[in-house]
């Protein structure tokens, strides 16, 4: 990453895309452009243009800028790819997948022709397969291309912990790994308050039903809002970027391609990354115990099972 201030390129200016852009700039990461192929057309430049006008109020000096036009990302540090379709009643997996396959290959190559050098974090569901097709459209080694997913799941659990606890959620760490969806692996046993495992503090049964919450936490949103949540998923996305521009090398959970680790090939699947201006620089794999070996090869094989819907 160049000296200059970062370029980061949201495509897809809808709820999360937006949301992103909006906490990204309130951070000052660097000048943003939030790029969309709306039915208005001008909807990306009155996002961008209110986002700018919050600025003086907030303090931020983002230069912001909304554009139907794939030549305004050129040379873009990191892009955080929102586009897609969301999953309507009586679509199935199968169709959805079809239909954001051929949005996200066609976003990643336009992106890729004029950033080469441009680390992608992939947002789209169904997620780990999202990524797959970014990363195999995109040629750009596996470091550059990431899946947010594990971070929104962790951050999830962690509210829910840290409310059932009444404590502090900065003294809250969860670790949810595994696929983005409900088969998601919460490690409770590496979940724990001020370093002292949850499982002190919390009763069995308070803990399983957080489980349960956090694996359900998108439904439980959807159910409430009538549409997919975004103010967390934008944060959440949002906070890599900032590991990555600068250079933090934060350990978080994120969808990587996986090559051997936890016997696992060929795929994208969340695990522990530490991200810095590489991308992602290192997968970081824990001991796992029977049980949970378990729930990664089950959610592992729902991942594979979408994946199988790829044109």
């Amino acid at each position: 990453m160049s000296s200059h201030r970062p370029k980061i390129t949201v495509v897809g200016a809808g709820n999360v895309g937006a949301s992103c852009a909006s906490w990204m700039a309130e951070r000052d990461l660097g000048d943003i452009v939030l790029l969309d192929i709306p039915a208005t057309k001008d909807m990306p430049k009155g996002k961008a243009l209110d986002m700018l006008q919050v600025g003086p109020i907030s303090g931020y000096n983002s230069h912001l800028v909304g554009t139907t036009d794939y030549a305004d990302t050129a040379n873009s540090d990191v892009c955080v790819i929102t586009a897609g379709v969301p999953r309507k009643p009586g679509m199935s997996r199968e169709d959805l997948v079809a239909i954001n396959q051929g949005i996200v290959a066609d976003v990643t190559k336009k992106i890729v022709a004029t950033s080469p050098n441009v680390i992608l974090i992939v947002v789209t569901n169904p997620l780990d397969t999202m990524c797959y097709v970014a990363y195999k459209s995109s040629g750009l080694p596996k470091h550059r291309v990431i899946g947010q997913a594990g971070v929104l799941d962790s951050a999830r659990m962690r509210a829910f912990l840290a409310q059932a606890a009444d404590v502090a959620v900065q003294n809250v760490t969860a670790s949810v790994i595994g696929g983005h969806g409900d088969e998601m692996v919460p490690l409770v046993r590496y979940c724990n308050i001020a370093g002292i495992p949850i499982t002190n503090i919390l009763k069995a049964e308070q803990v399983t039903a957080i489980v349960d919450r956090t694996r359900k936490g998108g439904g439980e949103l959807v159910n409430l809002l009538g549409v997919s949540a975004w103010l967390a998923p934008g944060a959440a996305a949002g906070s890599m970027v900032e590991a990555i521009v600068k250079d933090s090398k934060l350990v978080v959970p994120s969808s990587c391609f996986l090559d051997g680790e936890y016997g696992l090939k060929d795929m994208y699947f969340g695990v522990y990354s530490k991200l810095s201006r590489k991308g992602l620089e290192q997968i970081i794999e824990v001991p796992l115990n029977d049980e949970e070996m378990a729930m990664v090869k089950k959610s592992a094989d729902l991942i594979k099972e979408t994946m199988k819907a790829l044109k």
